[in-house]
């Protein structure tokens, strides 16, 4: 069975269709990546997925006792507020000293335990957050553009972290990506979505369907280049870093 699918999957707010006729299954171990322009969904997708947004049409399924690790998007922490990183990684179930402090060794913050999450810098607050999904023990790592904002080596190096986790855990990885030109070379597949799947398969498949250069060209942006683990430099003339804010748009 599936770690996680979903049948005729649709959303809806306010009356409008924000995803339709979505028909998708996550098996374990597998490497996902979903691409798609401003608001086409991909947040919605995954909320979805992991049971935060009602579907309007069709239904998700997950495996019985399958654990998920998420990891947002963004995540506001109140400048104001003295929240220690040992703290917010106990939320809301208590970790214990040692935990903490092997899941901090492990994505490669190993001192921050007592700093406050306010004044981490993006990438040490992205490896918290990941360190956070990591210590539900997770099947499933669902990643919602987790390297927006972080600058170009920042990128290359949380990829490749997340790659090194995966191997050692055996879990599958579900990324939405708003780096066109940086998808894990590991990938099995990549879905396009704008609404609904445009097209869908292997990286280099995806990268010549008439769907996926229609809706972002042939340029660099639209180049669906794989990030080789043996290069930590990506060549990148478009920092156009899409924040999908479909929450936002379609509260209302």
């Amino acid at each position: 069975m599936s770690l996680i699918s979903a049948v005729g999957l649709g959303v809806s707010y306010g009356g409008r269709k924000v995803l339709f006729d979505i028909d998708f299954q996550l098996e374990r171990g597998e490497i996902v990546t979903i691409v798609g322009p401003n608001g086409s969904g991909k947040t919605t997708f995954l909320r979805a997925l992991l049971g935060v947004v009602a579907p309007s049409r069709g239904r998700v399924t997950r495996a019985k006792g399958v654990s998920v690790g998420y990891v947002p998007q963004r995540l506001h922490i109140d400048p104001g507020l003295p929240l220690p990183v040992s703290r917010f990684l106990s939320l809301p179930k208590r970790r214990s000293t040692s935990e903490i402090a092997t899941v901090l060794e492990r994505v490669g913050v190993p001192d921050v335990a007592r700093q406050n999450m306010a004044t981490l810098s993006g990438g040490q607050f992205q490896r918290v957050l990941l360190a956070r999904a990591l210590l539900v023990k997770p099947d499933i790592l669902m990643l919602d553009e987790p390297t927006a904002g972080l600058d170009q080596p920042g990128v290359a190096s949380f990829y490749r972290l997340i790659d090194e986790v995966r191997r050692e855990i055996g879990c599958a990885v579900l990324s939405v990506s708003h780096d066109l030109h940086v998808v894990m070379s590991a990938s099995d597949r990549v879905i396009c979505i704008n609404g609904h799947v445009c097209c869908e398969g292997a990286p280099h498949v995806v990268r010549a369907a008439p769907e996926y250069r229609a809706l972002f060209g042939l340029g660099t942006g639209g180049a669906l280049a794989l990030y080789q683990h043996s290069h930590d430099h990506e060549h990148d003339h478009d920092h156009n870093h899409d924040h999908e804010e479909d929450h936002a748009h379609h509260a209302g």
